[in-house]
């Protein structure tokens, strides 16, 4: 009985990885280029729904000759871009003197000081458009890096472009990697998912760090 329990909980884990893998896999097959718009705007709203996947079997699809692949990372892109604004809203929503208030009076939980915030500001408005196109590259911030730009109020323009170039760039490797790969695409998927998880770690390894130091 201890074993059976012990092996629940991994092959629960295999289950959802592989009806998230099957979910893509249909609807991608049913509805093509509007399937990986869609699929890319839903991956920047819901991280969990990996564009690790997504990609590379639109290039599979693409080496079979079921699709172009030109379209497909065009479709790929404007997806991402489009899943980006909402973020970015979200971020300008806030803005700067209303997350300073919350630094005033729950810093600790925030993981950031009112002067630490003004800090990163300076930073984000110096290098901002660097930093949204290769975080549009890293798994795990792709999202994330909306927030602080719209925060900023980095105008629109340069954010969609800069957003444009890194989501055109991450969504041409890997849709390549899957045209290459083939019937072997889902490799992509497995060297990227430790990366993303490793990402994932450190910034969560990161809050913690700054909640315990925070003065």
């Amino acid at each position: 009985m201890a074993l059976l329990c012990a092996g629940r909980k991994p092959l629960n884990k295999l289950r959802v990885k592989k009806d998230v893998f099957d979910f893509i896999v249909d609807f991608m097959s049913r509805t093509g280029y509007l399937g990986v718009f869609v699929l890319m705007f839903a991956e920047n709203i819901f991280p969990p729904l990996p564009s690790e996947l997504i990609m590379p079997f639109a290039g599979f699809a693409a080496a079979r000759g079921d699709l172009n692949i030109v379209l497909v990372v065009l479709a790929g892109t404007a997806g991402s871009i489009l899943g980006a604004l909402p973020w970015y809203c979200a971020g300008a929503w806030l803005g700067r003197e209303r997350l300073r208030r919350l630094a005033e009076k729950r810093g600790r939980w925030l993981a950031i000081s009112p002067e630490q915030l003004e800090k990163t500001s300076v930073w984000f408005d110096r290098h901002g458009r660097s930093a949204v196109f290769f975080g549009r590259l890293v798994p795990a911030v792709r999202s994330l890096i909306s927030v602080p730009a719209g925060m900023t109020r980095m105008p629109v323009g340069p954010f969609v472009a800069y957003s444009a170039a890194g989501s055109l760039l991450w969504s041409s490797l890997l849709c390549g990697a899957g045209f290459l790969l083939q019937s072997n695409y889902t490799v992509v998927g497995k060297y990227l998912d430790p990366v993303s998880k490793v990402i994932a770690g450190l910034i969560v390894a990161a809050y913690v760090y700054q909640v315990l130091t925070y003065h």
